[in-house]
């Protein structure tokens, strides 16, 4: 079974994106992390899940989509993990971060 691994920046993503969510519901910030980290729990089984990044379909990584977050990660398969590069707003283009 593949592992999955939490970069730094994807864990900031999540810290973020809950921050931004509690402004008006803690509760609903909540579940919408409890979802994500749901989300990618089928990579164990299936690395290669998602679909390839749109922007980047040269590059190696794959997303999952939930809800109105991507998750952004890449299958390292000497290692057998995925490692979740981030989580980003559907609405944002991944060549609009600097």
């Amino acid at each position: 079974m593949v592992r999955i691994s939490w970069t730094i920046e994807s864990k900031k993503d999540l810290q973020q994106i809950y921050e931004y969510i509690a402004k008006d519901s803690p509760r609903y910030a909540q579940k919408q992390i409890e979802k994500i980290l749901l989300s990618v729990k089928p990579l164990k089984q299936f690395p290669l899940l998602g679909r390839k990044v749109p922007e980047f379909p040269e590059l190696p990584y794959r997303e999952l989509l939930t809800g109105n977050y991507r998750v952004i990660y890449r299958f390292d398969e000497n290692n057998n993990v995925n490692l979740i590069m981030g989580v980003i707003h559907v609405k944002r283009l991944l060549t609009d971060i600097p």
